[in-house]
C-alpha cells in the first residue's frame, strides 16, 4: 500500500473532515486520517495513478474544498492568500450589517433606514456573500451524506431573509422586518470562524517552529576543473545524500550529515529538547535543524531534507495529530447526526412555540420563527468535533518541541491507567557508555584474546559489545565463514580455520566456571579462554525519575538480562520496587504479557533488543536517538538521550486527556444548555450567532493552556 499525504484547504469544522473521510473511504481508500486543525489528509491506496488522483481531487473539490499537493506546495506552485478568507468575508459584510443595525440604537432615528426596501438592498449583498460560502458548503455536505454546521447557518439566515422579504412584498414590514438578523447571523459567524481559525492556528505553533527550521540555506562544497574547492549557497531542499557542505559557527545544520573534518559544539534542542550543547567530532552525525554554537565543520549529507530526522519527526507528529483516541468515538457518532437532530429540534421549537404563544402574542408566527432560528444558529457541532484534535495538536506539539514523540494519539489515553513502569537496565537506567574495567585471558596470550573479542563483538549492536570493539580496535581480525548474533545470548562465530567461538553471558560458560559475576565470557571450541568485565554509570536523572513515579503511586520494576546480584544492587540504589533479572528477550516478552494482564503497564527500553516487549506493553517508551527501530516499535520516543523527560511524557499524556475531557464536557454542556435557552426565547438569533462563534474559541483557549500548564 502506498501512503498519500495531501493538504486540503477550506475545511472549517470537524464535520467537513468527516465529509472528506467518508468520500475517500467510499472511493476505496484505506486508513484515512483527516486533521481539521491543519488540513492534513493521509490515506493508503494500492496505486495512485494520474487518473485516480485527478478523480479524487475533483471529488474532494466538488465537496467545496481545495486539494493542495504537498510537493507542489513546497515548490511554490500555490499562491498565499494575503488575508484570512473568513476575515475577508467579514469585512465585506460588516459595513452593510452595521448600517442595518443603526436603527436599533436607542435614541437614534434614521427614517430612511426604516424603509424595508432600503434594508433589503443592504442585506442582499451580505446574504449573497454568505450563501456563496455557507450555502455552497451546506449543499455539498448534504450531498456527501455528512451535513455540517453550515447547513444550520444557511437555514437560519435564509429563513430570516425570506421571512422579511415576504413581509416587504405583502406591505407588512413592521411585523416582518428582520433583515438585520439575517445579515448579523452571517457576519457574526464569519467573525466566529475567523476567531476560531486564529485560535486553532496557535495550537500548531510548536510544530510550525519545527517545520520552519527545515527551510535553511546551506554552504555547498564543489570543485572546479582545477580541483580547487568552491563554496556556494543553496537551499537545503536542493541537497541530496552524498553532497559536501560547510557549516560555520552560528549556522543551522541544513541536513542530516556526518562530519568529515573539524569539531563543533552543537545545540540539538530543536530535536531533543535538551538545551545543553553536545560536542561533535569527526565521523559523528549531525541532525538537520540543530545549531552550531561553536566551531566549523565540513560534512557529508546523509539524507535529503524530506527524509531527514526532523522531517520524520514532523510527519510522525502530523500523523499522530490525525489520530483519534477512543474517548472521541462517542463525540464523533453524535457529530455525525448532530445537524439533522438540531433541525428537528428547530422544527419542534417552532411548532411548540406557535402553539404556546397562540393566545398571548400578537406576532405568534414571527416569535416562533425567531426562536427556531435562534436554535439553529446557536447550536455548534464543531465544538464536539474539535474538542479532541485541538487538545491533541497542542499536547503533541509541546511534546515534539521537548524531544518527546508520540507515534499515535491513542497512547495519550492509555496513560490514564498506567500503574506500573518496567525499566530495562542497560542503556536505559544506565548511560550505556561502557568502559572495560577488567579482563582475564585463560590459556591464550592477552593480545590474541583481545583480537578474538574484537573480531566477535564488532558485529554486534549491543552497548557492551560496542564498548569492547571501540577499546580493542585492531585491523588484524579473525576471518569468519559464519558469524551471527542471538539476541540476549551472545555472538557465535565459525572461523575459516574451522574453530567455533562464542561470546556471551554466564549461561554460555556455566559448565566451565563457577564465577558468575563477569559480564562477557568467551569460549573457543567449547573451552573457556577468558572473561571481560565492564562498568557502566547509572544515569544521573534515574533516581529522580523513580522517585517521581513513586510519588504518583506508580510501581517500578527492573527487567533485565543481567545477573541477579547486579540488578539487585542497582534496584537498591535507585529504590526500584521489584527486580526480575537474567531474562532473555523472549522471556521479557512473556513477562510483559503477564504484567499487562494484571494492570496497564508501560515499559521503557532502548528500542532494539527490547523491541518485542516494547510492542507488547500497554505503552512502549524508547530512549533511542530517533532510530527507525524505536520509531516503528515504541509508542513514545524520548530523544533527549536519557530518562529526564519521562515525567513530562507521562504528564503530557494524562493532561492532554484531561484537556480533551474538559473540551468534550464544554462542547456537550454548551449545546445542552444553549439550545433550550434559545428555544424558550431567552436570546435573539443575533446573540446566538455571536455565542456560537465564541464557543469554539473557548475550546481552543483551553487547549492552548497545555503549552504552559504544569504537567509534572
Amino acid at each position: 500500500m502506498e501512503t498519500i499525504n495531501w493538504k486540503v484547504e477550506g475545511m472549517s469544522c470537524a464535520n467537513c473532515a468527516l465529509s472528506v473521510t467518508k468520500y475517500l473511504e467510499k472511493e476505496g481508500m484505506k486508513n484515512v486520517k483527516v486533521n481539521p486543525i491543519d488540513g492534513d489528509v493521509h490515506f493508503e491506496v494500492v496505486e495512485l495513478n494520474d487518473n485516480t488522483q485527478k478523480n479524487l481531487t475533483k471529488g474532494i473539490e466538488s465537496l467545496g474544498y481545495t486539494v493542495v499537493n504537498e510537493k507542489m506546495a513546497a515548490q511554490g506552485h500555490t499562491t498565499k492568500k494575503t488575508m484570512n478568507r473568513y476575515l475577508r468575508y467579514m469585512w465585506w459584510c460588516l459595513p452593510f450589517t452595521l448600517l442595518l443595525m443603526l436603527h436599533m440604537v436607542p435614541g437614534l432615528h434614521i427614517h430612511w433606514l426604516m424603509n424595508p426596501w432600503v434594508q433589503f438592498a443592504l442585506s442582499l449583498p451580505v446574504y449573497l456573500i454568505g450563501m456563496s460560502f455557507f450555502g455552497k458548503s451546506a449543499w455539498k455536505s448534504i450531498g456527501s451524506g455528512a451535513p455540517n454546521m453550515n447547513v444550520l447557518i444557511t437555514i437560519g439566515a435564509t429563513a430570516a431573509f425570506f421571512y422579511s422579504l415576504a413581509g416587504t412584498l405583502l406591505g407588512q414590514a413592521d411585523q416582518y422586518l428582520f433583515y438585520e438578523t439575517a445579515a448579523a447571523i452571517i457576519t457574526l459567524v464569519f467573525l466566529g470562524n475567523y476567531l476560531e481559525d486564529m485560535s486553532i492556528q496557535s495550537t500548531q505553533r510548536e510544530l510550525n517552529k519545527l517545520a520552519r527550521s527545515q527551510k535553511v540555506m546551506a554552504n555547498m562544497i564543489a570543485f572546479d576543473d582545477k580541483h580547487q574547492e568552491i563554496i556556494f549557497p543553496v537551499e537545503n531542499i536542493i541537497l541530496k545524500s552524498g553532497d559536501l557542505i560547510l557549516i560555520k559557527n552560528g549556522e543551522q545544520v541544513p541536513a542530516d550529515s556526518k562530519i568529515l573534518w573539524g569539531t563543533a559544539s552543537v545545540n540539538e534542542s530543536i530535536i531533543t529538547g535538551e538545551s545543553m550543547p553536545v560536542e561533535k567530532k569527526q565521523k559523528d552525525k549531525l541532525i538537520g535543524g540543530s545549531l552550531l554554537i561553536e566551531g566549523t565543520v565540513k560534512a557529508q549529507v546523509m539524507a535529503s531534507a524530506d527524509q531527514s530526522v526532523l522531517a520524520n519527526i514532523i510527519n510522525l507528529v502530523k500523523k499522530a495529530q490525525g489520530d483519534k483516541p477512543p474517548v472521541q468515538k462517542m463525540a464523533d457518532r453524535i457529530s455525525a447526526i448532530f445537524v439533522p437532530i438540531v433541525i428537528g429540534i428547530a422544527v419542534l421549537t417552532f411548532i411548540g412555540n406557535y402553539i404556546a404563544l397562540a393566545g398571548s402574542s400578537e406576532h405568534v408566527f414571527r416569535d416562533a420563527l425567531m426562536r427556531s432560528i435562534a436554535v439553529l444558529v446557536i447550536a455548534c457541532p464543531c465544538a464536539m468535533g474539535l474538542a479532541t484534535p485541538a487538545a491533541i495538536a497542542v499536547g503533541l506539539g509541546r511534546a515534539a518541541r521537548n524531544g518527546i514523540l508520540f507515534r499515535n494519539a491513542r497512547s495519550l489515553e492509555a496513560f490514564k491507567n498506567i500503574s506500573q513502569v518496567v525499566f530495562d537496565k542497560t542503556g536505559t537506567l544506565t548511560t550505556g557508555e561502557f568502559n572495560i574495567s577488567a579482563f582475564k585471558a585463560i590459556g591464550v596470550e592477552e593480545e590474541e584474546f583481545k583480537r578474538i573479542a574484537y573480531s566477535l563483538e564488532k558485529f554486534s549492536n549491543h552497548p557492551i559489545a560496542k564498548s569492547i570493539s571501540k577499546e580493542w580496535l585492531t585491523s588484524n581480525t579473525l576471518r569468519w565463514s559464519r558469524i551471527e548474533e542471538a539476541k540476549g545470548k551472545g555472538m557465535y562465530g565459525l572461523s575459516k580455520d574451522g574453530d567455533e567461538y562464542l561470546a556471551g553471558s554466564y549461561s554460555t560458560a556455566s559448565a566451565h566456571t563457577s564465577e558468575d559475576h563477569h559480564n562477557i565470557y568467551i569460549l573457543r571450541n567449547n573451552q573457556l579462554i577468558g572473561w571481560i568485565d565492564v562498568k557502566d554509570e547509572i544515569r544521573e536523572e534515574a533516581r529522580a525519575v523513580v522517585n517521581y513515579l513513586h510519588s504518583r503511586n506508580v510501581k517500578t520494576i527492573l527487567l533485565s538480562g543481567d545477573r541477579q546480584a547486579k540488578c539487585d544492587q542497582m534496584a537498591k540504589e535507585l529504590g526500584i520496587d521489584t527486580v526480575i533479572a537474567e531474562k532473555s528477550p523472549e522471556e521479557k516478552l512473556q513477562i510483559i504479557e503477564s504484567l499487562n494482564r494484571e494492570t496497564p503497564t508501560a515499559m521503557v527500553g532502548d528500542g532494539i533488543n527490547d523491541a518485542p516487549a516494547l510492542a507488547k506493553a500497554t505503552i512502549g517508551i524508547s530512549l533511542s536517538e530517533a532510530s527507525q527501530v524505536a520509531m516503528q516499535t515504541a509508542d513514545v520516543v524520548l530523544m533527549n538521550h536519557g530518562l529526564k523527560n519521562l515525567p513530562l511524557a507521562l504528564g503530557l499524556g494524562k493532561h492532554t486527556l484531561i484537556t480533551i475531557r474538559q473540551n468534550l464536557f464544554w462542547a456537550f454542556a454548551y449545546n445542552i444548555v444553549a439550545i433550550p435557552v434559545a428555544a424558550f426565547g431567552l436570546l435573539t438569533p443575533t446573540i446566538g450567532a455571536l455565542v456560537m462563534g465564541l464557543s469554539d474559541v473557548v475550546l481552543a483557549v483551553n487547549s492552548v493552556r497545555l503549552f504552559v500548564k504544569k504537567t509534572t
